[in-house]
């Protein structure tokens, strides 16, 4: 997939109010692979919300969605398993680990699906991000910022063109930040695919292609 196109896109709540001031509401804007975004918004602007409607979890929106032209309202749920386990891979808000799960359960569950990475490649960036250690923890037994890191490995473990963001930093110190930059530029330039990142504040400190206001 090369394309994510938003035709005059907004969200249901947004659609009456006549002073909304985007880059991406109200436009035609065309997300490409291999280039990356920056998505800053102030809090309940709507950026949870456009992962969840680029991803299929929410319709509530007017406008537009079309994945390389084809309108993502006419997918079924057979088209839409194959975008997400090939096309787009998402790193949400909250996460949406499993808490009774440990950290590499909850990887191996994602990876399993299509094989993508070995079991010493998963270990790998355990090492690399500095959880090696939690590997067999309950999530649940994790602070935040270190599941956020589960949850970044966990959307690696797959193919995908492009990459969901949604705060993926929030919760880091800069060195860990750095650290999960380096992976996804790494992963992103092997793949091809293209990154796109939100933020009401904190984010991927790295040089982007395109930088957008919510």
């Amino acid at each position: 997939m090369n394309k994510i196109q938003l035709h005059n896109v907004v969200p249901e709540i947004f659609a009456q109010s006549g002073d909304l001031r985007s880059d991406i509401w109200y436009r035609d804007f065309c997300f490409e692979a291999g280039k990356s975004y920056l998505i800053k918004a102030a809090s309940g602007t709507g950026k949870s919300s456009l992962c969840s409607y680029i991803y299929g979890l929410r319709g509530d929106y007017r406008g537009d969605i079309c994945f390389d032209g084809e309108n993502i309202s006419t997918y079924n749920i057979n088209r839409w398993c194959e975008i997400r386990q090939r096309h787009i891979s998402v790193l949400f808000q909250d996460l949406k680990l499993f808490g009774e799960l440990t950290a590499l359960e909850n990887v191996v569950v994602k990876n399993g699906i299509t094989n993508h990475k070995s079991i010493e490649d998963i270990k790998h960036l355990f090492e690399e991000l500095g959880i090696e250690n939690k590997m067999d923890t309950r999530i649940d037994r994790m602070s935040f910022g270190q599941q956020q890191r589960v949850a970044f490995i966990r959307a690696l473990c797959q193919p995908f063109d492009f990459m969901l963001l949604d705060e993926p930093v929030s919760h880091l110190d800069d060195q860990n930040g750095d650290i999960m930059r380096d992976i996804l530029l790494r992963e992103a330039k092997s793949r091809g695919a293209a990154i796109i990142a939100t933020s009401i504040g904190k984010h991927i400190n790295m040089e982007y292609d395109v930088c957008l206001s919510l």
